[in-house]
C-alpha cells in the first residue's frame, strides 16, 4: 500500500491489523503477507486500492513546525502547513526529516522508494545547509568540523565541507555541507564546542536549490528538478560544491 502511494507504512499496518484491508476478496490481517502489486487486487473498507499518481513536493519548512502525521504536544505539523492551502492534498510523507527547530527544504513524496534513495547514504547526496551561531568561527573550528567531531555520545561526526559565510560582532554564519543523515549531526558537532546554533536552514538537497520559495510554502518539483536529483543519485557524487578548509 505504501509502494502505491496510498499510505504511509505504519498507516498500512494499522489498517491490515485492523481488518480493513481486504486481499483479492478476503481480509489479511498479517502486515508482511506477500503479494504481487501487477496482479493482486487490494481493497480498504470496500474501495480498491489503485497505484496513485506519483507527486513530488518541496516545502520551505517553518521553524517550530514537526515532520510528522500528528505531535502529541499539538504542535504545528507540516500537513497543517499543506493543509492551509485550502485544497484536499493527497497523501504524502517529508523525506528524511527536519527538526522542530530547524527550517528549509523539505522534500514530500508518495514515491516511497524514491525517498528512501534520497535519504540512503550509499546515494552520496550532500545536503547544503547555512548556520547562524552566537560565535565567530576561526579556521580551525571549521577544519575540526571537517576531520571530524566526536560527539557527547561518543560517536565521530563530520560535515562533507565547512566555510564562513559573513561574520557579524557577536554571531556569523556558515555553510555546512553534510554526505551523511546523522541525527541533529550539525547541532551535536557545535555542541561540542560549546557553539549556540541560533538558526539552522536547510538551502539545498543535491543539485536543487530552496531558491526563492516563500517560508511556509510549497510547490511540486518540475520535470527538470525531478530530473536533476536523479542524475545526481544515479552518479553518485557530490552535487553542491563550496570552498571547504
Amino acid at each position: 500500500m505504501s509502494k502505491l502511494g496510498y499510505c504511509s507504512r505504519s498507516q498500512a499496518v494499522e489498517l491490515i491489523r485492523g481488518g480493513r484491508v481486504r486481499l483479492n476478496g478476503n481480509v489479511r490481517r498479517d502486515p508482511e503477507t506477500p503479494i504481487c502489486l501487477q496482479k493482486d487486487n487490494i481493497a480498504v473498507d470496500g474501495h480498491v486500492v489503485a497505484q496513485q499518481e506519483k507527486i513530488y513536493l518541496m516545502m520551505n519548512k517553518p521553524r517550530g513546525v514537526v515532520t510528522t502525521a500528528s505531535d502529541e504536544k499539538g504542535r504545528e505539523t507540516v500537513y497543517e502547513v499543506l493543509g492551509k492551502a485550502g485544497e484536499t492534498q493527497p497523501w504524502v510523507a517529508p523525506v528524511g526529516r527536519l527538526d522542530k527547530a530547524s527550517e528549509g527544504l523539505l522534500l514530500l513524496t508518495n514515491d516511497s522508494e524514491w525517498g528512501a534513495r534520497i535519504t540512503a547514504p550509499e546515494s552520496h547526496l550532500e545536503k547544503t545547509y547555512h548556520v547562524q551561531i552566537a560565535a565567530l568561527a576561526n579556521e580551525k573550528l571549521l577544519r575540526t568540523i571537517v576531520n571530524g567531531v566526536k560527539s557527547e555520545d561518543g560517536e565521530v561526526l563530520r560535515a562533507s565541507q565547512a566555510r564562513l559565510l559573513r561574520s557579524g560582532e557577536k554571531n556569523c554564519w556558515l555553510e555546512i555541507i553534510l554526505d551523511e543523515g546523522k541525527n541533529r549531526q550539525i547541532r551535536r558537532m557545535l555542541a561540542a564546542f560549546d557553539v549556540e546554533v541560533l538558526r539552522l536552514v536547510r538551502v539545498a538537497i543535491g543539485p536543487l536549490r530552496l531558491g526563492t520559495l516563500a517560508k511556509g510554502a510549497f510547490r511540486p518539483l518540475t520535470k527538470g528538478e525531478k530530473q536533476l536529483l536523479d542524475r545526481a543519485m544515479e552518479a553518485g557524487i557530490p552535487s553542491v560544491r563550496g570552498r571547504s578548509y
